[in-house]
């Protein structure tokens, strides 16, 4: 390891959304897909040589949805696309029981 510089370690992060989730629907199925920005990755030092980010741990958009300000964090200052993009699909199935189907007179 280089004196100065620190590690990155990855790590999977499961968590709420903070826009509504987007939901799509198919024959007996139903898909829900959630997208959340974490903490900002976002290397300051890059322009000599090292690793240094500013610690925001997860994105917040300083303006309202549709403006400029939407894409900007107001706890870092820096755009979404800095910040670490989560996507968590979850697929929810109807299935009837075999008991149901099973149990016939």
């Amino acid at each position: 390891m280089i004196k100065g510089l620190a590690i990155m370690r990855r790590r999977k992060v499961v968590v709420r959304k903070e826009e509504p989730p987007r939901k799509t629907t198919t024959n007996s199925s139903l898909t829900i897909t959630s997208v959340r920005y974490g903490e900002c990755q976002r290397n300051h030092a890059a322009s000599i040589g090292g690793y240094v980010v500013d610690g925001c741990r997860e994105f917040m958009a300083s303006g309202e949805e549709g403006t400029s300000g939407a894409l900007a964090c107001a706890a870092c200052g820096c755009h979404r696309n800095f910040h670490r993009r989560e996507v968590e699909t979850e697929v929810v199935s109807e299935c009837s029981s075999p008991n149901n189907s099973s149990s016939r007179a």
